[in-house]
């Protein structure tokens, strides 16, 4: 669900609704079942409709990120989690990242300080998103998220006919609905991240691709295309290719 929160303060920063205080009650077990399961010294956060006090019972993922958890760690514990929370959400996901990811100068570090500050809330251990006030809504912050769309791309042609379709073209749709909304951010001046809205807003820029946008985003919850219409979607000069294009000329992409 959209973050109603989501946008831009007057001096020009991003704004979301994700704090610790918004996260709803009947969550809050879920939470403490994984706290009692990572290590003190680890990070967590939560992030998504949690975070921003939008998700509902049952149908709402429960997103978290840890920093100095293996990645194994994480991925057996949010297994446990998802069973034994099974009739309160959907799912528990357990990303793991080190504390490496969030240093230097490079878009993708600068992308991940991005989510960590506006878009996560602090639950446990060191929290390295405490400090700055926030940061600008601008085509930095954009390609932070999602300038890797054109290495993407190569990895979802690359994925054709090896990974399950219905599976393929909903991660396709997620991250090239997300690009969108970088680029109406850019393009309108605002920020979001909102894929509905992005898809919508886009539709009336370039309503040659209306069509495709409108088949992405019933992608975009539940997949479910097959291995032909994917190919299409990745083909040359594809409603895909057209966004990376698009977002490579307009905001830029991570260098190599």
């Amino acid at each position: 669900m959209a973050d109603p929160r989501e946008g831009v303060t007057p001096d020009g920063l991003i704004v979301t609704g994700a704090r610790r205080d918004r996260v709803p009650s009947a969550f809050e077990p879920i939470l403490a079942y994984v706290l009692g399961r990572v290590p003190p010294e680890v990070a967590v956060h939560v992030y998504g409709s949690v975070a921003n006090g939008t998700a509902t019972v049952p149908l709402s993922d429960v997103d978290l990120l840890t920093i100095g958890l293996p990645a194994a760690d994480a991925s057996q514990v949010g297994a446990e989690a998802s069973a034994a929370f099974a009739e309160v959400c959907r799912g528990v996901e357990i990303a793991a990242a080190s504390a490496d990811d969030y240093l230097g100068e490079g878009d993708e570090a600068y992308g991940n300080r991005v989510f960590l500050r506006h878009y996560c809330a602090h639950l446990a251990g060191p929290d390295p998103g405490a400090g700055p006030p926030g940061f600008p809504a601008d085509a930095r912050a954009a390609r932070g998220f999602n300038g890797d769309i054109e290495r993407s791309l190569r990895r979802w042609r690359a994925a054709l006919g090896r990974d399950d379709p219905s599976d393929l073209s909903r991660r396709i749709a997620r991250k090239s609905l997300l690009a969108l909304a970088g680029l109406v951010s850019v393009h309108d001046g605002t920020w979001t991240t909102d894929r509905v809205a992005a898809a919508a807003r886009w539709s009336d820029i370039e309503p040659a691709l209306a069509p495709d946008l409108a088949r992405l985003r019933t992608l975009c919850d539940n997949g479910g295309g097959s291995a032909d219409e994917t190919e299409a979607l990745l083909a040359s000069g594809g409603v895909i290719e057209s966004i990376a294009t698009r977002f490579a000329a307009e905001i830029g992409l991570w260098r190599p």
